[in-house]
């Protein structure tokens, strides 16, 4: 993942291919990677913290209970990208979360981390170029997810979920955080903030 502010850094360095099993976490995760399809990372993690505000802290439970009124006062937030058919999809992924949960006992972090059997695929690219924009595995979970009523998983957007929640280590091998997240149970290490010239 490139570098290139300190939002990104922070999120680089302290989240980015960090296993995550939370589900509420994870559905985060769904959520921002799908509202990302056609574009940048950038901009969905600049507004983040008004995805966060707008659909109550991704509660499952709060935003399958959203009505047409709700979501349609969402759309003229700024605070996130507005854009209707992704708005809508939140709703009702958080519903197909809720039936899931109900059908079986490992719910959503159940069916990504079956995705990779239990564990982090361990990769080892040498270059940001090396890095694939979708896999076999994200091909697989894609059609998984969408079988039991997901929206907005597309191979590409799961590859990027499989990535930012840790169920492959696409760290570069020189980065620094390639060994860390390797060995999860380490500590942090963050790196300086950047800063931009003035």
């Amino acid at each position: 993942m490139p570098v290139h502010d300190d939002v990104y850094a922070a999120y680089h360095d302290l989240e980015w291919g960090l296993p995550v099993r939370d589900e509420r976490s994870l559905f985060e995760l769904l959520c921002l990677e799908g509202a990302q399809a056609g574009l940048s990372w950038r901009t969905i993690l600049g507004r983040r913290d008004g995805y966060r505000a707008v659909f109550d802290g991704f509660d499952p439970e709060r935003i399958a209970a959203f009505d047409d009124d709700r979501l349609e006062t969402i759309l003229q937030d700024t605070r996130i990208v507005r854009n209707r058919l992704k708005v809508y999809a939140a709703r009702d992924n958080a519903r197909t979360l809720l039936r899931l949960r109900a059908e079986r006992e490992d719910g959503l972090a159940g069916i990504l981390w079956a995705a990779v059997g239990g564990r982090p695929i361990q990769n080892a690219w040498q270059s940001l170029t090396d890095v694939p924009a979708v896999t076999p595995e994200a091909e697989t979970l894609s059609l998984t997810l969408r079988k039991f009523g997901f929206r907005f998983v597309g191979p590409t957007i799961c590859y990027a979920l499989m990535q930012s929640a840790g169920l492959v280590n696409d760290h570069v091998v020189t980065c620094y955080r390639y060994s860390e997240v390797q060995d999860s149970s380490r500590p942090l290490r963050a790196r300086a903030p950047l800063h931009s010239a003035s």
